[in-house]
């Protein structure tokens, strides 16, 4: 493919994706991860002739064109300040951590000044095909014929690029990504205290409850510091947290004061905002019925349970209270994003089903103790993100972990088969409409 060297420093998940596929294209890769994962790594790569496991970052550093750090972002300072130093003259380097601040700042601060900075993102997990999927680049401080090299490395992922400077990078991520989490996170945390399993409780069986289940354990199956460092490190994100917390605990308190003009007129003004009149009348859903009731962990009730949705009315509210219309970063969306506009624009653009929302809340108690224990979960987890507490985070997020931790096989290739499903449908929509 070329003559350029790519380094990779950091082989966890996403390091190891990038190595794979930028081998089979042809590059050479120069990799690293900490001293003891040297003799597991050689091993595993032992078969990709293009694939060269080095003992350190140092080797990695003088040896390669273009060295990608792929580690957390919490590390990302100590680690190009023992390894930046070594890069090789003339060289240009990345990262592939999803906040770029820190990273940014890392490399300004440690590398040499003869070095180009050209960084990217790919907004999906290790699991999926980046192919069609966003990827961001980044060029910081480089030349127009470097980010071609660093495009040309990147274009064996088939994504589709998406230029951002590291500031509206960080931005974007936060609107769509931090708060995505924070609700998933509360979900699983109110039905870990509630010693639920959401999946044998038939309220929680069918349609959209398919897409929350499928997707808080999608997250908690995955490393806690991808979720922390996000939210923490990212300069955009804790606002956002902060007032989806906010969010939730006004709406629940509205519903238990049975305040139904005001719960009704605040959940329509967010609904004007976000959607617009537009969306709520004219174009087509991202999803229907029968794709939202395809992928289940348990045996769908006989009849649909009425549900008040407070994760998803509190996250529209949330937009609305910021000013952000979601659908202005779909370009820079991840599939977990996607799913999660999917599903709230499911319910505020039926009419039907957002005033049974609003009916359920105000005379419905059975979901009291639940969103009792959701509105604890909102806040606590913003308080940790607020404090900047690592350590808090990390407790809070294992605890969680363990316990569904025995369904996340079963839960992770039904999530897969549900988002690679849900992906193939839009695509196939956007191509219809491009042909009209």
């Amino acid at each position: 493919m070329g003559d350029a060297v790519v380094g990779i420093i950091g082989m966890g998940d996403m390091g190891k994706m990038y190595a794979r596929r930028i081998s089979d294209a042809g590059w050479k890769v120069h990799a690293c991860d900490v001293p003891e994962q040297y003799e597991t790594l050689t091993s595993e790569f032992s078969n990709r002739k293009n694939v060269s496991i080095l003992e350190n970052g140092h080797l990695v550093s003088r040896s390669s064109d273009w060295i990608m750090y792929s580690v957390e972002a919490k590390n990302i300072d100590a680690v190009v300040r023992t390894y930046g130093p070594s890069t090789k003259m003339g060289a240009i380097v990345g990262g592939q951590t999803s906040t770029k601040a820190p990273e940014i700042a890392a490399f300004e601060k440690h590398l040499p000044p003869d070095v180009e900075i050209v960084s990217c993102h790919s907004l999906h997990g290790p699991g999926v095909n980046p192919k069609g999927q966003p990827l961001v680049i980044i060029n910081h401080r480089a030349s127009q014929k470097s980010v071609k090299l660093v495009e040309r490395i990147l274009s064996c992922l088939e994504s589709k690029v998406v230029p951002l400077s590291a500031e509206k990078h960080d931005r974007i991520t936060a609107d769509t990504q931090a708060v995505t989490h924070a609700a998933f996170l509360s979900m699983g945390t109110a039905w870990q205290a509630n010693k639920q399993f959401p999946w044998e409780i038939p309220r929680y069986i069918g349609g959209i409850e398919n897409v929350k289940i499928n997707l808080t354990l999608r997250i908690y199956s995955n490393k806690w510091h991808v979720y922390a460092g996000l939210a923490i490190l990212n300069p955009s994100a804790k606002a956002q947290i902060r007032q989806y917390a906010e969010s939730v605990t006004e709406l629940f308190k509205l519903m238990l004061a049975g305040h139904r003009k005001e719960l009704t007129e605040r959940v329509h003004a967010a609904r004007a905002a976000v959607f617009g009149k537009q969306r709520v009348e004219g174009e087509q859903l991202l999803l229907d019925d029968e794709l939202l009731d395809r992928f289940s962990l348990g045996d769908k009730p006989a009849q649909r349970v009425k549900n008040n949705h407070l994760s998803l009315l509190a996250m529209v509210d949330c937009w609305y209270k910021l000013g952000i219309v979601p659908y202005d970063h779909m370009i820079c969306s991840t599939p977990l994003f996607r799913l999660w506009l999917g599903i709230t624009e499911y319910v505020y653009r039926n009419e039907e089903l957002l005033a049974e929302c609003i009916d359920t809340a105000l005379d419905d108690n059975s979901f009291r103790a639940d969103d009792l224990e959701f509105t604890f979960a909102a806040r606590d987890w913003s308080e940790r993100v607020s404090l900047g507490n690592m350590d808090g985070y990390r407790e809070k997020f294992e605890r969680i972990q363990n316990y569904f931790k025995p369904r996340f096989p079963e839960a992770t290739k039904v999530g897969n088969e549900m988002i690679k499903t849900i992906e193939e449908n839009l695509n196939s929509r956007r191509s219809q409409s491009a042909a009209l």
